[in-house]
């Protein structure tokens, strides 16, 4: 197997990775090529995912964790400096061969650091019967594309609130979900992020190719792929988010038609009492960016008890958020 190397040794985007993978599988001669990789904090959901089902936004957002989508299907995951990537080009598709193979590979480089390490379920590396790599797949014209993480140091609780919708008593126990079953590697091996990164090196590769310069730019001309807006938000469909509260102008249940984040349609049910037209304040939430800051600015010097009694911007705001 070949490993892959870059002329450089800075940090790239994670969409910079993907686009490698992509190119070495159109590009390079039929063999078998192995590149490992990490990135700032990052999340990267599947090629068939809803972003907002996936992603904490706000947290995400506040934090500076850059968010991609990759074409190949599966969950989503979160990688950091302390999370190893591992991305393999096959010479052929096979989906069940291809998968087990690779994975038995990686499987095999665990155990020869002594490591109690099975491939198990559908996608994962278990070591000690916990995770420590999910795993994905997908096909470029007649080859396959393989990749996963490799958890090493990373920290879990960054990594459950970053790929958790904002509900906090979901993240509670989703913290505590992911320190009984996923562990880093570091808990189990005497070694070194860079070490075991060699090690990897070594016992899956025996050639190595460093690209050029014509390469970089290549891959850099398919990275514009994945960073395109159409392909980041494209496959997410219109969803619907309902939110009912009981505020002092009633039992309020506001209804909305969202798509990447954007409020298509909104509609209020309720046992409250009417003075005007509750359209006139809610059609100003169309087109609006579904936060609470974006609400707010979009109804600022609005009086909404003029139109449903006894209802305030702030109540409607904590209906909905």
């Amino acid at each position: 197997m070949i490993y892959i190397d870059y002329p450089f040794t800075e940090t790239k985007r994670l969409s910079f990775y993907l686009a490698t993978e992509e190119y070495l599988a159109r590009t390079f001669p039929d063999d078998e090529y192995f590149f490992m990789w990490q990135v700032a904090p990052s999340v990267i959901f599947g090629r068939n995912q809803l972003i907002e089902n996936e992603i904490n936004m706000a947290y995400v957002k506040a934090h500076n964790i850059a968010f991609y989508r990759r074409k190949s299907g599966g969950g989503c995951v979160y990688a950091d400096m302390s999370n190893i990537m591992l991305s393999f080009v096959t010479p052929g598709f096979h989906k069940d061969f291809i998968f087990t193979k690779y994975l038995m590979k990686v499987v095999d480089a665990l155990k020869a650091c002594g490591l109690d390490a099975v491939f198990s379920g559908r996608n994962d590396i278990l070591v000690d019967g916990m995770k420590v790599s999910g795993n994905a797949f997908y096909r470029v014209n007649h080859r396959s594309i393989v990749h996963g993480t490799m958890l090493y140091d990373t920290d879990l609780e960054v990594m459950v609130r970053a790929i958790t919708p904002d509900n906090e008593k979901l993240i509670s126990k989703g913290v505590d979900s992911v320190r009984q079953r996923v562990m880093n590697l570091k808990d189990r091996l005497g070694m070194s992020l860079e070490d075991f990164k060699e090690h990897m090196r070594s016992f899956l590769a025996d050639r190595y190719r460093v690209l050029t310069q014509a390469d970089i730019h290549a891959i850099e001309a398919i990275e514009e792929t994945y960073l395109n807006p159409d392909f980041i938000y494209g496959k997410n469909p219109n969803y619907s988010v309902i939110r009912k509260k009981k505020v002092a102008a009633g039992l309020i249940e506001v209804s909305f038609e969202l798509k990447n984040e954007v409020v298509k349609n909104i509609n209020m049910l309720g046992d409250y009492f009417l003075i005007g037209d509750p359209d006139v304040f809610l059609n100003k939430l169309k087109g609006v960016r579904f936060s609470r800051l974006a609400f707010q600015e979009a109804l600022e010097g609005m009086d909404l008890s003029e139109h449903v009694f006894n209802l305030s911007l702030n109540d409607f705001l904590e209906i909905v958020f």
